[in-house]
């Protein structure tokens, strides 16, 4: 009974998107374009672009797995203070975007976005950044792209291994819609790679993301923040210093 749950409600658990009316206006201090992306005949997809004053690049930004641009576009301001640019979109059913939730559609809204990027902007110039959800989506373009670099905030090796560890107890493998195997994307990806994940996550377990570490990638970077959890990485000196070198 409970695995059954688990197969039709995996979306509800997976995704917690909160929704915004069309006419809503976002107000930010720093200056952006809000953008209506049409990926699909059924989808649009609403993004953020915030300019920074003088522009080192551009990060392309995919956030969590819960909220909607409202929220994470105040997160982004991190970056525009560090003199980048940032696009930052909301995924399918999250805030004003629209369209029927799959993973082949993360991947191809992603890349949409990403091709837009490359409209104003060399590859040289792109910095692939996600965080928790977003991770995955980060990874699969840098596996098919050649970005600048490639950072991962709390990443998981793959859903199925944050799923057996959430639910031990079930065979979650053949119940699960969504793989976002991250593990996979990695080793294809050709840009420098930068993991950042924190020993006291409670969503993300740090062993998932640890073994991402494991996989013999001889370009990647992985900095553990020491009592860091899932939500507060910015708050600690660690996450700052490597901030600082891969984003100077």
């Amino acid at each position: 009974m409970i695995g059954s749950a688990l197969y039709f409600f995996q979306e509800k658990l997976m995704f917690l998107p909160t929704t915004l009316k069309q006419e809503y206006q976002y107000q930010f201090d720093d200056p952006f374009e809000e953008l209506f992306f049409e990926t699909d005949k059924d989808a649009i997809i609403n993004a953020l672009h915030f300019k920074a004053e003088h522009s080192k690049g551009v990060i392309l930004y995919f956030h969590g797995n819960a909220g909607d641009l409202s929220r994470w576009g105040k997160i982004t301001a991190y970056f525009v203070a560090r003199n980048y640019d940032v696009l930052v979109m909301d995924y399918r059913t999250y805030g004003k975007s629209t369209g029927k939730l799959t993973e082949a559609a993360f991947y191809k809204d992603a890349q949409y976005c990403y091709d837009y990027l490359l409209q104003q902007y060399s590859e040289s110039e792109i910095t692939l950044y996600g965080r928790s959800l977003g991770t995955g989506l980060a990874s699969y373009l840098a596996s098919n792209n050649n970005p600048k670099q490639l950072i991962l905030e709390t990443p998981y090796y793959s859903i199925l291994d944050v799923a057996k560890h959430r639910f031990p107890m079930f065979p979650v493998k053949p119940l699960l819609k969504y793989r976002f195997p991250t593990y996979e994307y990695l080793p294809e990806a050709r840009c420098p790679i930068t993991i950042i994940h924190g020993t006291d996550d409670n969503v993300v377990p740090y062993t998932s993301g640890k073994k991402l570490s494991e996989l013999g990638i001889h370009n990647m970077d992985f900095v553990t923040v020491q009592g860091g959890n899932h939500n507060n990485l910015v708050e600690f000196e660690a996450y700052h210093d490597v901030i600082s070198i891969k984003l100077p």
